[in-house]
């Protein structure tokens, strides 16, 4: 189950509680921090995570994915995508992945 479009584990973040966070699909990618370049990313192109994108990883994930302050730093939030990715993932509200077609 995709818990956000980065790769993070909402259901483990103390800012759910501590601040308030909606995460990502319910704040529409204004999560508690503010706008969040990946989710604004995501949904301008179609995507439910990252881990979809044919960039993936970019260079602004691969960064934040082992940022020490921002980040896990050891860069598992892509193995994350990766998994969901291949597991053809669903959204934290169950909605199914759409099939992607080259009409």
């Amino acid at each position: 189950m995709v818990e956000s479009m980065c790769g993070c584990i909402c259901s483990g973040c103390e800012f759910v509680e501590k601040c308030g966070c909606k995460g990502c699909f319910a704040s529409k990618g204004y999560p508690f921090h503010g706008e969040c370049k990946f989710a604004l990313c995501c949904m301008e192109h179609g995507y439910i995570h990252c881990g979809e994108c044919e960039e993936f990883p970019c260079q602004k994930l691969t960064d934040f994915a082992y940022d020490p302050e921002y980040g896990d730093e050891n860069g598992s939030i892509l193995e994350v995508l990766r998994q969901w990715n291949k597991d053809g993932a669903t959204r934290d509200n169950g909605v199914q992945k759409e099939e992607k077609t080259n009409d």
